[in-house]
């Protein structure tokens, strides 16, 4: 039977095209441009494979951004970009490589950027008048998304609130004049350094074009400043809050805010001006559409339920469709305070239309009382002060957990949290109650009563106890596997005691590819130390506050 030879140019456009989309556009640039014939490249000129250009990788092991191999770029640069920038719209890259991809075209279409790996010096180096590409980012780009990777844990004289201010976001607001669209986001759970008005000129706040803004700031004043009319056309605004406090320093306009349809408030610390500043702010927004709500409360007398939520907020916004929420509230309680059940708590939602939604309520050392309610699913990616009582869910979202309790944890315990939250990268256990267990007793090593917990994406681990049984529990490869950890927070006698002065093979595993270890207490390791963790990186002490 004869055979002819088909090849991949023999085939109809249209054919081509259904399976060429299906790749990724980088790589079927990379490979055929220009390899083929004319006819082939004026196929890759289309809007499918030029269109968006990634040039940004993500690390399968750890999660880590970078660009892709620095060949694929050059022969972007040299060959590819020169034939097809002026049908690209929308770049993302990292700030390294942008001069360098930028001038490869002119790029007359270019309307979005997005950068990874973004930071201060960034911002200096590229987002200033005297750059050679100051003209695209005045006149062209329309929507820019930067994720920061200055980290706000490490402060020091280089990242100062004030001077990261001027030179940061100072930058970026006064050099790109035609924004529509603004995101500035955090690449970790320790997010950038925010936005404090206060450390700006009044007028670098200012924009008749800016629809939407994605930002992170230091207080409430920041956030009502952003509204008190500098930003007319904003309809769309999600706000990070670091504090809110009930006192500002600034008088602040009240006027109704009839533009916003979109508005997402995030605050993880916690406050107790939720009644006294944020019900207010909410009264404002009549005409919103979607609201997006995170905050965890203390000071109050009462848990935040439906009624009081329908009655102060959502019945003075007539236009809301769609409420995603968590609200976690701290209360002091006494014998005669009534104590309120979970099915109390979400019933009250039930009332008001809200039936997806799931609650928890914890009383614990006896004088105090904590409510987690939210929306499901659960859409946040962060969740604290949980106990040893949650819903049998999942949490497909969340990345960072906090559990709390003052009772031991036990292994089931920690079986459910590695099914409940099964893209887990960061950890903290906090439990102050000192264990009395004989850990002779627990030699884990020769006893397997219960399966191996798999944290597969867990990559840091924080470990604020007093009982080095945790230590035990998570280190020992008989009992946990984290094959991804990279950071390690707890008191360095409690290492140094489980892994038996650094000799102990069953330890060894789960701490090889630690990077970064912090000691809550004095930390004085031997030469072997450096044997035991051989990617270690770092090694900090910090106070357990």
């Amino acid at each position: 039977m004869n055979q002819s030879n088909i090849h991949l140019v023999d085939l109809p456009d249209e054919i081509l095209l259904m399976i060429l989309k299906k790749l990724d556009n980088i790589n079927v640039l990379y490979l055929l441009m220009g390899v083929i014939d004319e006819q082939f490249d004026i196929l890759l000129r289309d809007n499918i494979f030029t269109d968006t250009l990634n040039f940004i990788s993500r690390s399968s092991t750890n999660d880590d951004i970078s660009s892709i191999d620095h060949r694929i770029i050059n022969r972007f640069c040299f060959d590819i970009l020169p034939k097809i920038h002026h049908n690209v719209k929308h770049l993302i890259l990292e700030p390294m490589f942008m001069e360098r991809i930028l001038i490869a075209g002119n790029y007359p279409n270019l309307t979005s950027l997005t950068l990874f790996n973004f930071g201060k010096h960034s911002a200096l180096n590229y987002f200033t008048d005297k750059s050679i590409l100051q003209h695209i980012f005045k006149c062209q780009i329309t929507e820019l998304i930067l994720e920061n990777t200055d980290n706000s844990a490490y402060v020091d004289d280089e990242i100062l609130s004030e001077k990261y201010n001027k030179n940061a976001y100072k930058s970026i607001l006064t050099l790109f004049k035609n924004l529509q669209s603004l995101s500035i986001v955090g690449s970790s759970i320790n997010s950038y350094p925010p936005l404090s008005i206060l450390d700006l000129p009044s007028t670098i706040i200012c924009s008749s074009n800016l629809t939407k803004l994605c930002i992170y700031v230091d207080s409430l004043d920041d956030c009502l400043y952003l509204l008190d009319g500098h930003l007319k056309q904003l309809t769309i605004f999600i706000v990070q809050i670091d504090y809110i406090h009930n006192d500002l320093s600034i008088v602040h306009n009240t006027n109704d805010l009839l533009n916003l349809k979109c508005f997402s408030l995030t605050c993880y610390n916690l406050t107790n001006a939720y009644d006294n500043q944020v019900i207010s702010l909410f009264r404002r927004m009549k005409n919103l559409e979607k609201l997006t709500l995170y905050i965890r409360l203390k000071d109050r007398s009462s848990f935040v339920d439906g009624t009081h939520l329908h009655k102060e907020s959502l019945m003075h916004m007539s236009q809301l469709h769609t409420f995603t929420f968590y609200i976690s509230t701290m209360i002091e309680i006494n014998d005669s305070i009534h104590r309120v059940s979970e099915n109390y708590i979400q019933k009250t939602f039930e009332n008001i239309g809200y039936y997806q939604t799931s609650c928890t309520v914890n009383y614990y050392r006896r004088f105090k009382a904590i409510c987690h309610v939210f929306s499901l699913p659960f859409k946040f990616d962060r969740l604290e002060m949980i106990t040893d009582r949650f819903p049998t869910i999942i949490f497909h979202h969340v990345t960072y957990l906090l559990v709390f309790d003052t009772v031991q944890f036990k292994h089931h315990f920690f079986i459910r949290i590695a099914k409940a939250f099964p893209l887990l990268k960061h950890l903290t256990i906090s439990n102050r109650t000192l264990l009395f267990i004989d850990l002779n007793k627990y030699e884990a090593d020769y006893i397997q009563s219960y399966a191996i917990i798999q944290f597969s994406h867990l990559i840091s681990l924080n470990l604020m106890v007093v009982n080095k049984y945790y230590v035990e529990h998570f280190l020992l490869n008989r009992k946990t596997h984290v094959p991804r950890l990279i950071q390690l927070e707890l008191f360095y006698s409690h290492l140094k005691n489980v892994t038996k002065n650094f000799t102990r093979d069953s330890t060894r595993h789960n701490c090889a590819n630690i990077k970064r270890l912090n000691f809550y207490d004095a930390c004085h390791y031997p030469t072997k130390f450096s044997h035991y963790f051989p990617v270690l990186d770092t090694v900090s002490c910090s106070n357990l506050i």
